[in-house]
């Protein structure tokens, strides 16, 4: 086969709803990338600590959780399209309060809205992307979003350091928060007029249904069990520790590298592009892998390389140590660069692998309460991985969190292992 048409076919599914997905993803993802390259210094520098920052935090992702359930029962029961785009429009516009906020107060209240209004429609979004995506080129459709999403973000710490050495730190933020609202209202827009329904019968519901969708979406969601394999009860539990182990310190990654390994802030965003070129660089290749070979030694090792990684990052100066007691200094300030590397294809093998096989296990009826489950609880487990990790960082030692975190890898590698299996026939 000439290898025009052999690209051709490999990337035939890239059409219709994923395409617009993807687009609006690009979008998306860019924008957000920078004001999270200072986040957590900005909310500092509006008067917050970090027990505080990790408040936030577990607000945040309290309110994430609340909307989990009737987001994947409505998303199941009256639709997809409808769900992604109206809150997307609502979460353009919560950002506003992001860059007009003139101390850490106004932080919380803008992020409770946008975890509202976003955990809304995540179950829609991961539903109408399995529904889109042949069962068959599903790692292949996982692993390109990240792919395509993490090349829309490789520049977005660069421009974040341009705004940052141009404006200083806050009313760069202020600015980066402007283009987040603006490239917001471009994908809700792209969306709005580009996404079709991929649900039969599917309707928008009266503000009277949505009210009283709760009770019967939270008992659906967690009868949806009694129904699914086993082994999806346990990848779920697998994935929900590590999950928790990420959250004690994904807040204080930054923070860490510029106040305990003084981390110049204008070299943090380099150092940060390293995660991103490895998704690139690995996302098509391991979506093969997932959908080729196997699901679950991917994830498997996935687990093992964030806590190599993590242990790497907290360390600072592990690579650089051994070098030094060799005679070399060429590995001198390698240490973040390599765990970050590391931190990516981590990354990169758990989401493709962790969501395949998640469809794989799941009927497509079933979507939209099974994402809402597992959302609502990884964002429970979030919300106080958060509050939890500024708490040991602040008031007991700021290595804590990161070893906590580590620690963590072991039983979800271990559920893993032995309780989950492969299905011997995908669901469509």
């Amino acid at each position: 086969m000439p290898f025009i048409e052999k690209i051709k076919n490999e990337f035939s599914f890239i059409k219709g709803n994923y395409a617009v997905l993807v687009i609006s993803w690009i979008l998306i993802d860019f924008a957000m990338e920078l004001p999270a390259t200072y986040y957590s210094l900005y909310v500092l520098e509006l008067g917050a600590t970090e027990t505080i920052l990790g408040m936030i935090g577990l607000f945040s992702f309290l309110a994430l959780a609340s909307m989990q359930f009737p987001g994947g029962y409505l998303a199941d029961k009256f639709g997809r399209r409808w769900i992604i785009v109206t809150m997307t429009f609502g979460v353009a516009l919560s950002y506003i309060l992001y860059a007009i906020a003139p101390s850490w107060h106004l932080i919380l209240i803008g992020a409770v809205l946008m975890s509202l209004l976003n955990s809304t429609y995540q179950p829609a979004l991961l539903a109408m992307i399995a529904d889109s995506v042949p069962s068959e080129r599903r790692g292949m459709g996982f692993g390109l979003i990240m792919l395509i999403t993490s090349a829309s973000t490789t520049p977005g710490p660069f421009v974040a350091g341009i705004f940052y050495n141009q404006f200083g730190l806050v009313q760069g933020m202020r600015i980066s928060y402007g283009v987040v609202v603006a490239f917001f209202l471009a994908a809700a827009f792209l969306r709005l007029f580009r996404l079709k329904e991929t649900l039969t019968n599917a309707h928008k519901p009266s503000i009277s249904e949505f009210l009283r969708s709760y009770p019967t979406a939270l008992k659906e969601s967690f009868g949806v069990w009694k129904t699914l394999p086993c082994s999806m009860f346990y990848l779920f539990l697998s994935g929900a520790v590590v999950t928790f182990g990420f959250a004690t310190v994904q807040l204080y990654l930054n923070v860490y590298a510029i106040y305990e390994l003084s981390v110049d802030r204008a070299f943090w965003p380099l150092i940060l592009t390293a995660l991103f070129v490895t998704m690139i660089i690995l996302a098509v290749p391991m979506g093969k892998v997932v959908d080729k070979f196997n699901r679950k030694i991917p994830l498997l090792t996935a687990y093992l390389v964030f806590g190599a990684a993590m242990w790497i990052f907290v360390k600072g100066d592990f690579i650089s140590s051994i070098a030094s007691s060799w005679g070399s200094n060429i590995f001198l300030g390698v240490d973040l660069f390599v765990s970050l590397v590391l931190v990516g294809v981590g990354q990169v093998m758990m989401n493709s692998a962790f969501s395949a096989l998640q469809a794989d296990l799941t009927p497509k009826a079933q979507r939209g309460k099974v994402n809402g489950f597992t959302n609502f609880m990884n964002f429970i487990l979030m919300a106080f991985g958060n509050l939890i990790g500024g708490f040991l960082y602040e008031h007991v030692s700021p290595q804590l969190p990161f070893f906590l975190a580590i620690s963590l890898t072991v039983p979800s590698f271990a559920l893993t292992l032995v309780l989950v299996h492969e299905p011997e026939k995908r669901e469509e």
